[in-house]
Formats: structure tokens, sequence, C-alpha cells
């Protein structure tokens, strides 16, 4: 008899386990809306390019259409980034991000840490997490916790761990394949940083 109540036991503690996460996953009711001044959006000078509607905050979400060219050669690569800058310049006290989104592709969520950027070692090897492309608006959370370093970190690349005093910006990136670029769009409605 106990070992057919055991695995009601383990499956009910998984279940209640998964409620209380999706029930962590909401937004507070203080988030403040999105601001045109926290956004931007950033393209190499090879020839990739982004579009707006009227302008990057529209609608109350932000939306932006990108088209990555190819990587040019070996020290040339292409890029294309929507930018969220931290108001406060920093991920100190926090431990999770909220993002309600859409996207075309995979999204590669980049923290831009100082260590690793042009004031450090330039290898542009920020700790990152991948969420799903999603064609409809879903709210995910990660926790800063979830965050890795790209597998193509070059091995000169000292690894400082996440310095959230570091953290300036988070980054959300199409994940387009470096030798053939593409076309992807992302939409944000709503991005909530959590202690």
């Amino acid at each position: 008899m106990l070992i057919r109540i055991l695995p009601i036991l383990v499956l009910g503690s998984l279940l209640s386990l998964s409620v209380v996460a999706e029930q962590s996953c909401v937004f507070p009711k203080n988030t403040h809306s999105l601001s045109d001044s926290d956004w931007r959006y950033a393209t190499d000078p090879h020839g990739s390019t982004a579009s707006t509607k009227q302008t990057l905050l529209y609608g109350e979400q932000v939306w932006v259409a990108f088209n990555r060219v190819p990587r040019v050669d070996a020290s040339n690569n292409s890029w294309v980034e929507l930018i969220y800058d931290l108001p406060n310049k920093t991920l100190a006290g926090q431990s999770s991000i909220m993002l309600e989104y859409k996207s075309s592709t995979d999204l590669v969520v980049k923290l831009s840490q100082q260590d690793y950027g042009g004031q450090g070692d330039k290898s542009y090897a920020h700790y990152q997490f991948t969420l799903p492309a999603q064609s409809h608006w879903q709210t995910k959370c990660i926790n800063l916790a979830d965050f890795s370093r790209p597998n193509w970190t070059p091995a000169n690349s000292i690894d400082k761990g996440i310095i959230k005093e570091h953290v300036s910006a988070i980054y959300l990136v199409p994940d387009l394949k470096d030798a053939l670029g593409g076309k992807a769009i992302i939409a944000v409605k709503n991005i909530s940083i959590q202690p």
C-alpha cells in the first residue's frame, strides 16, 4: 500500500511546486509602464538593419524588426540587439527578470556586464539565457542563477561570475546563426527586475 501512495505523494508535491512557480510569475501591481528613455537598439556597421513602427515604443509596446546580414569574415561578425537600459544601471539586490514578450525566433537574454564588454576583456561573452520563440504574448520568469556564458566564450576571457553591480543593461537578441544572418521581430509589453 505504501508503494502505491508514495508516487502519488511525489507527484502531488511536484504539482504544488509548479503552481507556486506560476503564481510567482505575475507582474507586480506597481509595475511601471514602459519608458521610451529606457529602450534602444543597435546594429553592426556591416549592413544589418532595424526598423520600427513610428517609434521604438509604439502602442504600449516596444517593437522592432531586425535584418541581420551573415558574418562578414573571421574578424567581423554581424549583430543586432534590442537594449533595455536598467533605470538604476545595476542589478544589485535583484534575483530575477520577468519579461512579457513575443519573438519570431528564440530570444537570447544577455546581461550586459562591464567585465566582458568594451570596458573589460572585450569578449562580449556575457551571461545569457535563451527563451523560446513566441507568436502570442507570453510572460516568462528567469532567475539570474540560471544564466550562463555562451559555449563560444574565448579561453582568455576570465569568468568573474555575474557581478550584479556591473550589469547596466539587458540585451534581447534574436537567436540567428552567424553564418546565415536572417530576419526577426521582437516585441516587449512588460519587463520587471525583481529581488
